[in-house]
């Protein structure tokens, strides 16, 4: 009961382990209108609800203007993260439908690490909340075609742990219009309405009707002081010969929180261009110390990962080559039998044909000694000795064919004996060659060549005297290289980027519905046809090169 807001907000942030608290507060709603708690006013003493429980949100207040250089907790990037991606899907920040898909790639990364396609099926994100329903409802496309586009941008983020990928999430998003600016509806001395935005670079005016790009802006140090009575707000510029300028808001109450967030913004602004606390010195050594050896976990993580995928793609080739000589040596076994087969039979063919060359002697013998009988008992009668003769040259002629026969019979025997030799020297091969296929070793001898380990990350020198670590020249060298290497990659990476977003943009320019776009889709068109594709910071200072005192003249004839 007599807790401070301290005391509350102390407590949650002890619970995150959050230390960068100066961003962020503990909001409360009354009668339609946001307000903050006060650290130092007692919880029950603010115009909450009476009525258990009472519900604070725990927010970011104040917006970084660099969030890369200015979040060092990893649960401070986490909470912007989880804020700023709910405030675009929730279309409190506006965000072009091609940038909308490329932060969606890097939501699906955080959440669910490296892309795997035997594991992140088609489908996988048809539950996810990932795009604003004004981007789903401007183009004729179905989730699955919207998840293809994703999955794509997804896929080339392979290797980007949860922190990096909501910090390039934070990076892309900070240079959106509408983030960190908080609007209220204001009139200047003319009631003239206007919307006035305050966020991390300063004030700015806006036509109520287009919250992406401001009239007329007025950075925190050109700014020296601000008050309000009653209803009427009071600027005053830093140079005193430039008349204050003053604007009336819709409440009281309105006037309090618009004045807490310029003094929280203006402190932060004129913080950063200080130099870092101790606290934050502290805080910033064990972030980069942290990140070193993260990085060098991620390293071993990889190598061991290489390691693996070798092993395995060696084991694959292993494999096949084992299931190859197995193969050749069924085949060796195959070609071995059909040598053998063909040896036995032709063995067999050639034992035939020298049995019947030597039956055809035998029978060419026989048919000589009948020759000679008839001759030695011709009959005398001329009739007989014609007979006799015709027969006589019948017999030389069969002995004539007979000789012959034989001789080819010789012949073809001798061939066979000749082929016989030739399949037994086959054989011979073949049982060679499965012998050299048997004796193989089943696995080449392997040399395995350990990888080699990073070089030591070096440590950070922290403050304070009991913790101290050695910087090494090869160390700082390698350092810089690495860090001009990452500015070439990022360099590049941009370039590439943006060729992705305008190819995408092209591709599903064919499907948009141009009945459906909204108020502020017409004007960021407007803006990109106008070659209006400076980033946010720029745009801020462009608006104020003209002179403050122009500034405020202009503000006041709006």
């Amino acid at each position: 009961m007599k807790w401070k807001g301290k005391d509350l907000f102390d407590l949650v942030c002890r619970t995150l382990g959050l230390r960068e608290t100066w961003f962020f507060g503990l909001q409360y709603t009354i009668k339609d209108t946001v307000a903050w708690l006060k650290m130092d006013k007692k919880v029950l003493d603010h115009d909450v609800s009476k009525e258990e429980p009472v519900t604070f949100h725990f927010l970011a207040k104040f917006y970084p203007e660099n969030a890369e250089e200015e979040l060092v907790q990893e649960i401070t990037q986490h909470l912007f993260f989880l804020q700023v991606k709910k405030q675009i899907l929730d279309e409190k920040i506006y965000c072009p439908p091609e940038a909308s898909v490329l932060l969606a790639s890097y939501a699906v990364q955080a959440k669910y690490g490296d892309y795997d396609p035997s594991v992140h099926k088609r489908g996988f994100l048809a539950q996810e909340e990932l795009l604003p329903k004004r981007v789903i409802n401007l183009y004729q496309m179905t989730p699955e075609m919207w998840e293809e586009r994703i999955t794509a941008w997804y896929a080339e983020h392979r290797g980007r742990a949860r922190d990096e990928a909501e910090m390039e999430y934070l990076k892309i998003a900070q240079d959106l219009e509408m983030y960190g600016v908080n609007y209220f509806a204001i009139r200047n001395k003319k009631g003239t309405e206007l919307l006035l935005g305050v966020d991390a670079l300063g004030l700015h005016i806006y036509d109520p009707e287009n919250r992406l790009t401001p009239k007329i802006s007025f950075p925190w140090n050109e700014i020296r002081n601000i008050s309000y009575s009653d209803k009427e707000f009071t600027i005053k510029p830093l140079d005193k010969k430039i008349d204050v300028f003053k604007f009336n808001s819709s409440k009281l109450r309105v006037n309090k929180l618009i004045l807490q967030l310029c003094i929280g913004n203006h402190d932060l602004f004129m913080r950063r261009r200080k130099a870092d606390s101790l606290e934050v010195q502290q805080m910033k050594a064990q972030a980069r110390e942290e990140k070193a050896r993260k990085q060098m976990e991620r390293q071993r993580l990889a190598r061991e990962k290489q390691m693996r995928e070798e092993a395995e793609r060696t084991r694959d080739e292993l494999e096949r080559r084992l299931l190859q000589m197995k193969e050749e040596a069924t085949m060796a076994n195959e070609a071995l039998m059909r040598s053998e087969e063909t040896a036995d039979l032709l063995a067999e063919k050639a034992q035939i044909t020298e049995e019947e060359a030597k039956l055809l002697a035998q029978k060419a013998a026989e048919a000589e000694q009948e020759m000679q009988r008839i001759k030695a008992t011709a009959i005398r009668t001329e009739e007989e000795k014609r007979l006799m003769e015709q027969k006589v040259l019948e017999a030389e002629v069969l002995a004539l064919k007979m000789a012959e026969e034989s001789e080819r019979r010789a012949k073809e025997a001798d061939q066979l004996k000749q082929d016989l030799q030739e399949a037994r020297e086959a054989e011979r091969r073949a049982k060679q060659k499965l012998l050299e296929i048997t004796t193989k070793p089943t696995y080449p001898p392997m040399n395995p060549i350990p990888a080699p380990l990073p070089p030591d990350i070096p440590s950070f020198n922290l403050i304070g005297d009991s913790l101290s670590f050695d910087f090494k020249d090869t160390d700082m060298k390698r350092l810089s290289m690495e860090i001009e290497k990452e500015k070439v990659e990022y360099m590049e990476k941009s370039k590439h980027l943006q060729e992705q977003l305008n190819e995408l943009k092209t591709e599903i320019e064919a499907l948009k519905l141009k009945e459906r776009e909204t108020a502020l889709d017409i004007l960021h068109n407007e803006n990109s046809d106008r070659g209006g594709t400076s980033s946010k910071h720029n745009t801020i200072k462009k608006l104020t090169l003209q002179s403050a005192k122009s500034r405020v003249a202009f503000f006041e004839e709006l």
